[in-house]
């Protein structure tokens, strides 16, 4: 990317997906890839890349602010990344052992699935704030249940370059019961750890465009604040349903797209 177009281009990106994170706390690393791809024009190779290195940016930033208001545990998030890290890297391997199409149309299937996600969240209540064993306690019975999920979140994270929040808040909430709050603050710890990680392991495949990053940086920045003007102004509920419907669209336009590549709609 060179020249004043393209950055420009760079900062409105940046802030499409920072503008999903602050609307709805989640999601931006799902239209992160299409946009890095089709609007930038890179390789997913480098979209991967920049987007996890977008998504540990964004997610320090909201665990510093987490850790401050006391909505992290710290013992489950040190360990699920532990084993995450390990799935980033087996993750990063295998990516580099798939077609482009077919890991687009791949991603396309988990867009749907985490958009699916998002909306089931909206229809549950919120639950009450009095902790649970593996929250406050953390005995050893916990521990295979967090380091399956670790390994899950980082398998997912190495070969797609997501954060991973739409699977880590909803085991930590449902599997050990952890408060939504309290789960969603841990989740951008892990997300943190565990996409610098990712980061790295990309690093021997594709360098890091600092350029474009810093620009991918600073329009989330932007979005970011523009997104919780509007999520303090609108319902919550809405503005994540309406984000998934969005996210349902890209992926049946990015599945189609890329089955029609390979089933040679270029040749």
């Amino acid at each position: 990317m060179t020249g004043g177009e393209p950055s420009v281009l760079a900062v409105a990106v940046g802030s499409l997906v920072g503008l999903s994170l602050g609307v709805t706390g989640s999601g931006g690393s799902l239209i992160a890839i299409p946009l890095l791809v089709y609007a930038l024009g890179t390789s997913v190779q480098e979209a991967v890349s920049l987007s996890l290195a977008l998504v540990a940016a964004a997610a320090c930033i909201g665990a510093v602010e987490s850790f401050q208001s006391g909505l992290v545990k710290v013992k489950a998030a040190l360990l699920l990344s532990g084993t995450g890290m390990i799935g980033g890297w087996v993750g990063t391997a295998g990516h580099r052992l798939v077609r482009e199409e077919i890991t687009l149309v791949l991603f396309g299937v988990l867009m749907i699935v985490a958009a699916g996600q998002m909306w089931w969240r909206t229809t549950l209540r919120d639950d009450p704030e009095d902790g649970s064993i593996c929250a406050d306690l953390f005995p050893r019975t916990c521990w295979v249940k967090v380091s399956g999920i670790g390994l899950v979140v980082g398998l997912l994270t190495g070969f797609f370059g997501v954060g991973g929040g739409f699977v880590i808040v909803p085991a930590l909430t449902l599997l050990l019961g952890f408060p939504m709050r309290v789960a969603v603050g841990t989740s951008l710890m892990i997300i943190t750890l565990i996409a610098l990680t990712g980061v790295v392991a990309y690093a021997r495949l594709v360098p890091l465009d600092l350029r474009v990053l810093s620009f991918l940086i600073a329009g989330a920045i932007i979005g970011m604040l523009a997104g919780r003007q509007v999520s303090r102004a609108l319902s919550p509920r809405l503005l994540t349903r309406a984000f998934a419907v969005v996210a349902w669209a890209v992926a049946v336009v990015l599945i189609g797209h890329n089955l029609w590549k390979i089933n040679g709609g270029l040749l």
